[in-house]
């Protein structure tokens, strides 16, 4: 579906904008929405934007995503620079649980995923690509069992999973994954950022 956003100029201008967020991580889970981005929070800035650093790795600057809370109510449009296609985005966080953080984080995600399909149902979810914010710490979970597990039918057209892994050598190591098992496994990318977040780099690992 098409609809009229707003984009950035680029990703590398949103990535200068979204700088001051990353690195406090707290505005993270719990900033405001930003009214200038029609209402959006810097965190489901973050996600809309690795989702399409993601995807460009094997398609460079073809994916973008507006500035502003897209026409329907939901938390940003990817946008398809090279097609002009549009897919709407839906956002749900696992905040961080402040030093109590669970071991396994894979029936975390699959509850907040449940909640969402059973938030309007169909007519709620239908062609959104839902976008998990991981903030928990913890340890691993298991993409392709959470991947295995999702709620059935599942109205929502994709659903990503984004989560910082580490802070290295000052910059900012990210995972994102896609809950889709066509190919045998849940695909995952980490994306590094340069610690001057001038630039940054993408590595598929399955």
């Amino acid at each position: 579906m098409k609809y009229i956003v707003t984009r950035f100029k680029s990703l590398s201008v949103a990535l200068k904008e979204l700088e001051p967020f990353v690195r406090n991580g707290a505005h993270l889970q719990s900033g405001k929405p930003f009214k200038r981005f029609g209402g959006l929070r810097s965190r489901e800035l973050l996600a809309n934007w690795l989702l399409c650093v993601a995807v460009n790795q094997n398609h460079p600057d073809r994916l973008t995503f507006s500035g502003t809370s897209d026409p329907i109510g939901g938390d940003g449009v990817i946008c398809d620079l090279l097609t002009e296609e549009t897919w709407p985005t839906e956002h749900v966080m696992v905040p961080s649980l402040r030093g109590k953080e669970p071991l396994d984080v894979s029936d975390l995600i699959l509850e907040k995923i449940s909640l969402k399909c059973s938030k309007g149902g169909e007519a709620y979810a239908r062609g959104k690509t839902l976008v998990v914010f991981l903030n928990v710490a913890g340890g691993q979970w298991l993409p392709n069992r959470v991947a295995k597990q999702l709620p059935q039918p599942m109205h929502f057209a994709a659903v990503w999973v984004v989560g910082l892994q580490r802070v290295e050598n000052g910059g900012y190591v990210y995972a994102v994954t896609r809950l889709d098992l066509r190919n045998g496994h849940a695909p995952i990318w980490i994306i590094r950022i340069a610690k001057d977040f001038d630039t940054w780099t993408v590595e598929p690992i399955q």
